[in-house]
């Protein structure tokens, strides 16, 4: 199925008539529409009279939200012009990165009818960064050099900002470059010649969380390893969202996985509490049931 120049794949229920739908939207290190996550909503969600539209990103994409908005809302249109789905049904799923993207959207469009966040983040992506770096470097042993690679990740983001001479920000990251736990930072050992790398840095997910004017189910895993669960929390509180669910779930990590694997099993919570709520808030099963 092709739009706005890209390609996905729609599940259908196997009943007639117009269906609730999902679009699902992408974590930042999987732009095909063949992630995990997604094949489990085409495989959960179309028995339970709910459709899925999963579909493959924009290529250099990745960090441009703008971007990914415009393509979610697009995939939303293309949707809402098919007769077997109900345009006044169509939510947003998404999974990490994706979960700024989806209420980014939802901002910008009436025709988002819901949200469902997982691996959501409260905060910018450059302190989402430096939370999730410092905890891989705690696990992995090296405790006491946290510091001096916040040093380098506040260096890059200097640079990115324009508030630091790429020379004086390069030679901070030289200096711990050969560090055996550079690879965990995720800095650029070589700065590009001007900054632009990362234009979404200092995106705040605050503001556009309080305009969301649609139902929100968010997911946390209680162990992720990424994302500060508490602030993140707050955030999605502290935006009034009138009809607003959070689910923590014991036993998972950054993915709604048993043990925070990618082949690991789906938590059983993750989908009963999923497929509970979309059958609530979109009448899903009572309608499958009267067919």
């Amino acid at each position: 199925m092709r739009f706005a120049g890209l390609t996905g794949e729609l599940h259908l229920p196997g009943v007639g008539g117009p269906a609730p739908a999902v679009v699902a939207l992408h974590p930042a290190g999987g732009a095909s529409r063949d992630h995990f996550l997604f094949l489990h909503l085409a495989r959960v969600l179309p028995p339970r009279g709910v459709a899925v539209f999963r579909f493959d990103r924009r290529a250099g994409a990745a960090d441009r939200f703008d971007e990914q908005s415009a393509d979610a809302l697009a995939a939303v249109a293309t949707l809402a012009a098919r007769p077997e789905i109900d345009a006044k049904r169509i939510g947003l799923w998404g999974f990490s990165q994706g979960a700024w993207v989806a209420p980014l959207a939802a901002s910008r469009s009436r025709n988002v009818a819901f949200l469902i966040l997982v691996g959501a983040c409260g905060v910018t992506p450059a302190a989402q960064m430096r939370w999730g770096t410092s905890v891989q470097l705690r696990r992995e042993g090296y405790a006491a050099d946290v510091e001096r690679m916040l040093a380098a990740r506040r260096a890059w983001e200097g640079f990115e900002r324009g508030a630091l001479a790429r020379d004086s920000a390069q030679k901070i990251i030289g200096d711990v470059v050969r560090e055996p736990w550079f690879p965990l930072a995720f800095v650029p050992p070589v700065l590009p010649a001007a900054p632009g790398r990362w234009p979404t840095m200092d995106f705040d997910p605050a503001p556009i969380l309080a305009r969301a004017r649609v139902p929100v189910l968010a997911f946390f895993g209680d162990e992720d390893e990424w994302v500060p669960i508490d602030e993140s929390i707050a955030a999605l509180r502290g935006a009034s969202i009138r009809d607003l669910t959070i689910v923590r779930l014991a036993g998972t990590k950054h993915h709604p996985t048993l043990g925070g694997g990618t082949d690991h099993p789906i938590a059983p919570e993750y989908e009963r509490t999923l497929t509970a709520w979309l059958d609530d808030r979109t009448g899903a099963r009572t309608y499958t049931r009267s067919r």
